[in-house]
Formats: structure tokens, sequence, C-alpha cells
């Protein structure tokens, strides 16, 4: 799993992944962040490099990681995100996609959340 927003280490979310081993970080060209206020959303947009976090989870903490994110199994385009698998430097990795209109929400080309918001 490559996690971009609030499941990063030591942000609010990040407890849903404390059984998930932590592979390291990367930088992903093939999306691009946008702020949403509280939480940042990815879009399959060229960028210069988002910084994500790349976790090895099991079933269940995937399970419980398409709840939180709003994420249909049967439905993906309908939730508020849909998963598909990314290239990182630790193999593939499932990332979360934001389904919902950016437009009017700030880009984040280059970077991490919630470093680059500011």
């Amino acid at each position: 799993m490559a996690v971009y927003g609030t499941l990063k280490r030591g942000l609010r979310n990040h407890y849903w992944l404390s059984e998930a081993e932590f592979l390291g970080s990367d930088r992903l060209t093939a999306v691009t962040l946008y702020d949403l206020g509280p939480y940042p959303g990815a879009k399959p947009e060229p960028s210069l490099g988002i910084e994500v976090e790349v976790f090895r989870v099991d079933s269940n903490v995937l399970a419980g990681l398409d709840r939180l994110e709003g994420y249909r199994v049967r439905a993906p385009k309908q939730g508020d995100y849909d998963r598909l698998v990314h290239r990182t430097a630790f193999g593939p990795a499932w990332l979360y996609l934001y389904n919902h209109n950016v437009s009017g929400c700030r880009p984040i080309r280059e970077g991490a959340w919630p470093t680059a918001r500011r």
C-alpha cells in the first residue's frame, strides 16, 4: 500500500497501519495530489514526484483501509476513492485515487502533503 495523506507515519490516521510493515518512502510521478482541506486526493496525472510511504498490508488491514477511504469493491468508481496498483521502488502497491471533482482545489505536483500545503 502506498499512502500520501493522513495514513502517513505521524499523521492522524496512521494507526490504521499499526500492524503493517513499513517498507520505505518513494516518489511517484504518475499522480498529482489535490489539497482537499483536511486530507489530499490523488488523481492519475503526471507530476514532478509525489512523496509516498509504502507498507506491506494483509487482507484485514486492506479491508479496514477500504472502509476508511470509502472504496466500494463492487463499484469502485462510485465510492470516494478507487484503488489501483502503481509501481514503487518496493514493487507494485495499491494506491487510492480520488473519484470526485477537484476543480478549485490546489494541485500539489511535487513533494509531500501536508508539507507542500504551506
